[in-house]
C-alpha cells in the first residue's frame, strides 16, 4: 500500500474489498471444475443382475454378391432387392444371433454371429460384388462357411438362409445341405430374379456382357436347384416377390426351431452418475455467480445475474410456444400461420434448429421452394443433431427435385445417405433422380444430334448444284466388288481365329 500511494488513502479506496470472499469464490470455481471433470469421466457401474438373458437361435445368412446379382429384371436390381428382404428379416429376428457370409466364386465371412443387429445392417449395406475378387456362384462354399461359423457341439438351435439367383448348378451344395440337416441345421432358400432370364450388362462399360463365343450372356433364376437345396435342408423355398411377405414366411419357419437361452454382457444396463457431479458443479458456479468480491453492493450484480438467467429461459420457453403453435397450424394445413409462428420463434431464438427445420417444411408446402431450401441450409449449418440434419438434406433434395434441379437434388440425397445409409426413401428418390438425369441427358443429346443433322442437310442443299446423274454400276462390277469384300471378311476372320488360339486362357465365366 505504501508503494501505491498514501497508506491511509489506499485503505479507504479498498475498504470494501474482502480477501475472504475472493478466496471463497476461487475455491468455488476450483470445486466446480473438479466436479465437471468427474462428470466428463462418466462414472458408472452395472445394475445388479443386469446381464441381458436372451432366448433364440443362431441364423447365418449367405448372400450372393456375384455380378449376375446386378441384373435388373427386378428393380432396382437383384442385389438391392436381396438386401431389402434381409433387412426386413433382421428386424423380425428379435433375440436371435445373426451372422453374414457373402459369396460369388468364393465365400467370405463378412460378420460372425452377434446379437448386434445394427452392426448386421451396416455390414449388409456395404456388401457388393467388389468385395469378392473371384466371380461365379459357388453355393457349396457358402454353405460350408456358414456351417463352420456355428458351434459344432450343438445339434439344434441353428439355421441357414441362402439368398441367390442360383446361376450355377452346384451338385455338391445338395449333398452338403443334407449333411447339415443331419447335424440339426435347417436351410431355407430365397430365389432372386426371373426364370425367363435377362441379358446381363457389364457394370464397367454399360454394354451387354458376352461369353467367349461372342454370344450375349443371359442370366436367369435356377429355381429347381434352390428348391432341391431347401428340401434336402428341411427348410422352405421362397421366390422374391414382396420383401415383407418373404420375411414373414421365413420368420414363421424359424419360429418352429427350438430356442436356447444365452446371456450377453453387450447389452448390460449401467447406472450413470455423471448428472450428480454436473448438477453439483452447476450449483457451485451459481453460488460463485451470486457471491460478491466486496462487502457492499453485492445484491445488485447477484439480482442482475439471476434476472439474465431467468429471462433467457423465458425467451427459450416463448420460442417453444411459437413452435407448438406453428405445429398446430401445420397440422391444419394453415401454412401461412405456421410460417409466421416459426419466424416468431426464430426472432426469439435465432439458432433454434427445430424452428428452422419446421420453417423449411412450411415454406415448401406454401410453394416457396427457394426460401424453403435456404431454411434447410440454415438447419444443416447450425444443427448438431444428425437426425435433424439428415432430414434437412432429404427435404432439401425433395425441394430441388420439384424444381427439376437434378444435380443439386442428387447431391442432397447423397448427403442424406452418408448420414443414414439405411434411409430407403432417400435411396429410391436418388435412383429416380439419377434416372431422370440420364433421360434428360439423352433427350438433350438426341436433340443436339438432330440439330446437327439438320444443319448438315441444309449445308449440303446449299452446296449442291445441278449436275448430271452418275451412271449406275453395272451388274458385273457389283458382283466383282461384292466378291472382293467377302474375301476381305474371310481373311479378317482367319486372323481373329489365330489371335484367339494364341491368346492366354481366361476364366470362362465372370458373372
Amino acid at each position: 500500500m505504501k508503494r501505491i500511494g498514501d497508506e491511509h488513502l489506499v485503505k479507504q479506496l479498498i475498504s470494501n474489498y474482502s480477501p475472504k470472499l475472493f478466496a471463497f469464490k476461487f475455491i468455488l470455481v476450483v470445486i466446480a471444475v473438479a466436479l465437471s471433470a468427474f462428470a466428463l469421466a462418466d462414472l458408472s457401474k452395472p445394475e445388479p443382475n443386469s446381464n441381458i438373458k436372451l432366448k433364440g437361435i443362431d441364423v447365418m445368412i449367405a448372400l450372393d454378391v456375384s455380378n449376375s446379382m446386378l441384373a435388373d429384371d427386378i428393380k432396382p436390381n437383384r442385389l438391392e432387392r436381396a438386401k431389402q428382404v434381409v433387412s426386413r428379416l433382421i428386424d423380425k429376428l428379435g433375440d436371435n444371433r445373426i451372422g453374414l457370409v457373402i459369396f460369388a466364386g468364393k465365400a467370405y465371412l463378412q460378420m460372425p454371429l452377434t446379437i448386434d443387429h445394427g452392426a448386421a445392417k451396416m455390414y449388409l449395406s456395404s456388401a457388393s460384388p467388389d468385395d469378392v475378387p473371384t466371380q461365379g456362384t459357388v453355393i457349396s462354399d457358402a454353405l460350408k462357411m456358414c456351417y463352420s461359423s456355428f458351434n459344432t457341439q450343438e445339434k439344434k438351435y441353428r439355421s441357414v438362409i441362402l439368398i441367390t439367383d442360383g446361376e450355377d448348378h452346384d451338385e455338391e451344395a445338395i449333398s452338403i445341405t443334407k449333411k447339415m440337416a443331419d447335424a440339426g441345421v435347417i436351410t431355407n432358400t430365397i430365389g432372386i430374379g426371373s426364370s425367363q432370364g435377362i441379358m446381363l450388362k457389364d457394370p464397367k462399360t454399360g454394354d451387354y456382357k458376352k461369353d467367349e463365343d461372342g454370344n450375349p450372356v443371359v442370366t436367369s433364376l435356377n429355381e429347381d436347384e434352390l428348391k432341391q437345396i431347401a428340401q434336402s435342408g428341411q427348410g422352405i423355398y421362397q421366390h422374391m416377390t414382396n420383401a415383407d411377405e418373404v420375411a414373414d414366411n421365413i420368420e414363421r419357419k424359424l419360429s418352429g426351431v427350438e430356442e436356447k437361452g444365452t446371456a450377453t454382457n453387450s447389452l448390460t444396463v449401467y447406472k450413470h452418475y455423471f448428472w450428480i457431479f454436473l448438477l453439483a458443479a452447476f450449483i457451485f458456479l451459481l453460488i460463485d455467480a451470486v457471491t460478491p468480491e466486496v462487502r457492499r453492493r453485492a445484491k445488485i450484480p447477484a439480482l442482475l445475474i439471476l434476472f439474465l438467467l431467468f429471462s433467457s429461459l423465458g425467451y427459450s420457453q416463448d420460442a417453444n410456444k411459437d413452435i407448438v403453435q406453428g405445429n398446430e397450424a401445420y397440422k391444419k394445413n394453415d401454412y401461412n400461420t405456421a410460417t409466421n409462428s416459426y419466424k416468431n420463434a426464430l426472432n426469439k431464438s435465432s439458432q433454434n434448429q427445430i424452428a428452422t427445420y419446421n420453417l423449411g417444411n412450411a415454406l415448401y408446402k406454401n410453394e416457396k421452394g427457394d426460401e424453403a431450401i435456404n431454411s434447410f441450409d440454415n438447419t444443416i449449418r447450425n444443427s448438431t443433431d444428425k437426425v435433424i440434419k439428415q432430414k434437412a438434406y432429404y427435404n432439401k433434395g425433395v425441394a430441388f427435385q420439384k424444381q427439376n434441379k437434378l444435380p443439386e437434388c442428387i447431391t442432397a440425397y447423397k448427403n442424406a445417405l452418408k448420414i443414414d445409409p439405411n434411409d430407403e426413401d432417400a435411396r429410391q428418390n436418388l435412383e429416380r433422380a439419377l434416372k431422370q438425369q440420364q433421360q434428360q441427358q439423352k433427350k438433350n443429346d438426341d436433340q443436339q444430334k438432330k440439330d446437327q443433322n439438320q444443319d448438315k442437310k441444309d449445308q449440303d442443299q446449299k452446296k449442291q448444284e445441278p449436275q448430271q446423274q452418275k451412271p449406275k454400276m453395272s451388274k458385273e462390277d457389283a458382283e466383282e466388288k461384292l466378291k472382293t469384300l467377302m474375301e476381305q471378311e474371310k481373311n479378317l476372320q482367319d486372323k481373329l481365329r489365330k489371335v484367339r488360339a494364341t491368346a492366354p486362357n481366361k476364366p470362362k465365366k465372370d458373372w
